[in-house]
């Protein structure tokens, strides 16, 4: 029998023995069954023939159930109206117009390309004067993170105007992160000693090497710095942005890397006192 190693990382965990916040949630879709039917004496000509025609011998009184039906998606225009979802279109021309060139020239990504990191565009609730007003301008969010000045800038375009009505800069404020960060966020704890673990962990998983994010399923939380709480090299979460990971064999295991922290503003990886 092959001799277990207890590595700093920790061992692979079964399945569901690790409840993780942030963990995708299974969405059960149920198709239409004879909900709603009319199954008594009085239902159309139609829906008896269809049920006369299921049953056989001895099944007399038991209704059928209809084949379920997916609806097509109804077609999505160029602009919404009043609170409607963003469209794609309207989401590609908030991101355009608020990533200006001074914030492209200024700003960095995560894995330090030019321009700030694309956290997402929201629908801007309207103003205080504009709650009932059906003609209200309408407004979408545009909120990057620069990891050059550890800043979330947040930019407000009208949508009728096409132009840019505020812009708010703050730091210390770390939102979700995005599925770009917790892959860079992987890359940088695959190449770095302390994801020695979690290599080999996925070996014994797979009996192959990990050497790409993409091997793995990411569920990933901001970490914050709490005061004697971590190493002095993780002292700036908060300020900077920080990353646990919660990595997941393709169709397998979870992988335990709890105690491992990601700093992606210094990219840097370290390992919670214990």
């Amino acid at each position: 029998m092959r001799k277990i190693v207890h590595r700093h990382l920790g061992k692979v965990v079964a399945g569901a023995a690790i409840a993780v916040a942030g963990t995708a949630v299974m969405v059960g879709v149920t198709l239409p069954g004879t909900a709603g039917a009319d199954d008594t004496s009085g239902g159309t000509a139609g829906g008896q023939s269809a049920q006369q025609a299921a049953q056989g011998p001895g099944e007399q009184g038991q209704a059928a159930v209809p084949p379920g039906v997916v609806e097509e998606a109804p077609v999505e225009g160029e602009k919404g109206t009043g609170r409607d979802p963003l469209t794609d279109d309207e989401i590609e021309q908030v991101e355009r117009i608020a990533l200006s060139r001074q914030l492209r020239t200024s700003g960095e990504d995560v894995d330090g390309g030019r321009g700030p990191q694309r956290l997402g565009v929201d629908l801007a609730d309207p103003e205080a004067g504009e709650l009932d007003d059906p003609d209200a301008p309408r407004r979408a969010e545009a909120t990057f993170y620069d990891y050059r000045h550890d800043t979330l800038v947040t930019r407000t375009v009208n949508l009728e105007t096409g132009k840019v009505e505020r812009t708010g800069t703050q730091q210390g404020v770390q939102p979700p992160l995005t599925r770009a960060e917790a892959t860079e966020a992987a890359r940088l704890l695959i190449a770095d000693p302390l994801g020695a673990g979690l290599k080999a962990d996925y070996k014994d998983a797979t009996g192959r090497e990990l050497t790409s994010p993409d091997q793995l399923l990411l569920n990933s939380m901001v970490y914050r710095a709490s005061p004697g709480a971590q190493p002095a090299a993780l002292d700036q979460c908060g300020e900077h942005r920080c990353v646990r990971l919660f990595p997941k064999v393709k169709n397998g295991s979870w992988i335990d890397a709890r105690s491992l922290v990601i700093d992606l503003s210094a990219r840097k990886v370290a390992e919670l006192d214990r």
